[in-house]
């Protein structure tokens, strides 16, 4: 999905199929896959980062991409976090795996996709809680446009993320490309994904996902 460099039709409809694949896990996914196993996390819906948004907000412009380097740490300042980054594949399903919940304290970078700062999105997951305790994404739904998320990469380049859009996405009805795909071609943007809703505990899964999604505005060394 990442190779760019292929200029054979072949080449795009390998990085096609490969998407399609991707989405179709994502979208399993979103519907199904990403519950947890004990619920602790306040329910949250709709557009989350609407309740006390400013009528409007001026956000930075866009910064060029960055060249490929892999991510190693991911850090929010508002919300505390400074996670480790691991690389992942999918699972069974096709969905992202997300890591063990025993590195509950890690972010999941989806390693066959786009890294974070290159041109495209780059998706990272977390998990939000555990059987006992809070996970590294636990109050990522709290996260408001405008908010900094860096990524630091393994060239000692740090690229700097804005947040411009925080959403609970029910799993009924969920449509994977919407979510997950491009806001604007070009930029370099980031997914930032967990569970969300409520806790349903007859079915053991959470009724929602939180994305949100932030695009690269700063870089540096």
């Amino acid at each position: 999905m990442s190779d760019h460099e292929r200029p054979a039709h072949g080449g795009r409809l390998v990085m096609g199929l490969a998407w399609a694949v991707l989405l179709l896990g994502l979208w399993l996914w979103g519907r199904e896959l990403t519950g947890v196993r004990q619920g602790i996390s306040a329910a949250v819906s709709g557009d989350v980062a609407a309740v006390g948004r400013p009528p409007r907000l001026d956000l930075p412009p866009a910064a060029h991409p960055l060249g490929d380097a892999l991510p190693q740490r991911l850090d929010i300042p508002g919300l505390k976090i400074q996670a480790p980054v691991v690389a992942r594949g999918l699972d069974a399903h096709g969905a992202i795996a997300a890591p063990p919940y025993d590195q509950a304290a890690h972010v999941g970078w989806y390693a066959a996709g786009v890294k974070p700062g290159a041109a495209g999105v780059a998706l990272l997951v977390g998990h939000v809680d555990t059987q006992t305790r809070p996970a590294v994404f636990y109050k990522l739904s709290t996260l408001r446009p405008g908010a900094t998320i860096r990524v630091l990469r393994d060239d000692g380049s740090l690229a700097e993320f804005t947040v411009e859009d925080v959403q609970a996405v029910p799993r009924a009805g969920f449509d994977a490309h919407q979510a997950y795909g491009p806001h604007h071609s070009g930029r370099s943007e980031l997914r930032l994904i967990t569970c969300g809703g409520t806790f349903d505990r007859t079915t053991q899964r959470y009724t929602a996902n939180v994305i949100v999604s932030a695009y690269l505005t700063g870089t540096g060394l």
